[in-house]
């Protein structure tokens, strides 16, 4: 059969939002043949990602990724977006890296003859980050530094804080398509960013309350109270926000820890000292990197007190997102102790979802997993855990999750 017979289409088109669901398809080819599908991006660092799995052709001579199971390679199985989620770094240790979202990133994906490995079809699919008419607002206002992400249409809308990893500089990626579901976003850069330090002695909490009413001075957006996302390090900032400032409403910490580390938070007169590591708590793999997840002691002991947060002290709603597979640091452990504090307290304002054999870097939707990488507080490599398909479920599950959270927690009707 020619080539120019086989078709590989993407529906519904080739150009769509990157946390959307396309359709893989390959038509023309011999009944019951086999057909490797292959997948390749390279992110804005010029690292590739890859992924391939191994098909065989049905009575028509049509594979459907969507309904037809993968018969070998990156994952087996019957799973629709695969060729996206399962795609590995070709240079180790390497998480995926978008700095400019204002154009797509293209995911070329490939049909190979399985037994000559002669390309058959290809096509690209242009994931995008920002909806048409969408603004993107690059904020340098008094201290704060950042970029905010205003949607089309009639406001007002919702508004939420977005922090992201510890090690600075800027991602604007979730915000952008976070943005796009009808909040306006405030990608908040806390360090390593414009003129922000790379290693500030301390951060100052009055930073990010100058964030927090900059965001709700916004004419776009509506109140009375924001949202805060944040994950890993920025979890502890997030809490501590949500503990001394006024105006938040709604605070989602995906694998965060519920004392504040690394560096020493100051509000005022109170100071929030970083939670020490224990360094004999510290493991090698047998690959050679750090496994720190035991490596911060219990943030209720004694000795912890001054680095402990005192969220007992919010008043907003609180969603606490953790993995169960995460090699970062025992975020199960500390969801479940900040839980137990606010429940000691007799407050109810909480919901925590578990997800085993996730890692610690849950991110938007079919982004390919990062088991390993650079830790800017360490100093080198370390684990972050997960198995690939249990960690692009969770990831599917908490970006719908986050949304439902922020839409019934601030999006009151009429104010």
């Amino acid at each position: 059969m020619a080539c120019s017979q086989i078709r590989l289409r993407i529906l519904p088109g080739v150009r769509c939002l990157f946390d959307k669901l396309v359709q893989v398809k390959v038509e023309g080819l011999a009944p019951h043949k086999e057909v490797t599908l292959r997948s390749k991006l390279v992110d804005d660092r010029g690292v590739i990602f890859k992924a391939s799995a191994l098909y065989k052709a049905d009575e028509t001579g049509q594979v459907d990724v969507c309904r037809a199971p993968s018969l070998g390679g990156s994952y087996t199985g019957v799973e629709p977006m695969g060729l996206f989620w399962a795609m590995a770094a070709e240079t180790p240790h390497s998480k995926f890296l978008k700095k400019n979202v204002l154009g797509p990133i293209g995911v070329e994906i490939e049909a190979l003859s399985g037994e000559t490995g002669e390309v058959l079809a290809s096509e690209t699919n242009e994931r995008g980050f920002m909806t048409e008419g969408m603004k993107r607002v690059p904020v340098k206002e008094g201290r704060i530094r950042g970029v905010l992400f205003v949607p089309p249409g009639k406001g007002p809308f919702p508004g939420i804080v977005d922090m992201y990893l510890f090690g600075g500089r800027l991602t604007e990626s979730r915000a952008s398509l976070l943005a796009n579901k009808g909040f306006v976003v405030l990608a908040l850069a806390y360090m390593g960013y414009e003129d922000l330090p790379s290693n500030p002695k301390k951060l100052d909490l009055e930073y990010f309350e100058e964030a927090v009413t900059y965001l709700r001075n916004q004419p776009e957006v509506k109140g009375p109270g924001i949202g805060v996302l944040s994950i890993s390090h920025s979890g502890g900032l997030a809490l501590s926000m949500s503990s001394f400032l006024s105006g938040i409403s709604a605070t989602v910490c995906i694998n965060s820890c519920n004392a504040n580390t690394v560096i020493p938070v100051h509000y005022g007169d109170t100071v929030l000292t970083p939670l020490q590591p224990v360094m004999k708590n510290i493991k090698t793999t047998d690959s050679g990197l750090l496994d720190i997840r035991d490596a911060l002691s219990d943030p209720s002991w004694e000795k912890n007190r001054a680095s402990l947060i005192p969220i007992e002290r919010a008043s907003c709603r609180f969603l606490f997102a953790v993995s169960e597979d995460d090699r970062n640091w025992n975020s199960a452990f500390f969801a479940q102790q900040a839980a137990a504090t606010l429940r000691n307290h007799g407050k109810e304002n909480f919901e925590v979802v578990t997800y085993p054999k996730a890692g610690h870097i849950l991110d938007v939707p079919h982004m390919p997993h990062c088991p390993s990488g650079f830790h800017a507080a360490v100093g080198t490599e370390v684990m972050f855990g997960g198995e690939p398909r249990a960690h692009a479920e969770a990831q599917l599950d908490l970006w719908e999750r986050v949304q439902e959270f922020f839409k019934s927690h601030l999006d009151h009707k009429g104010t």
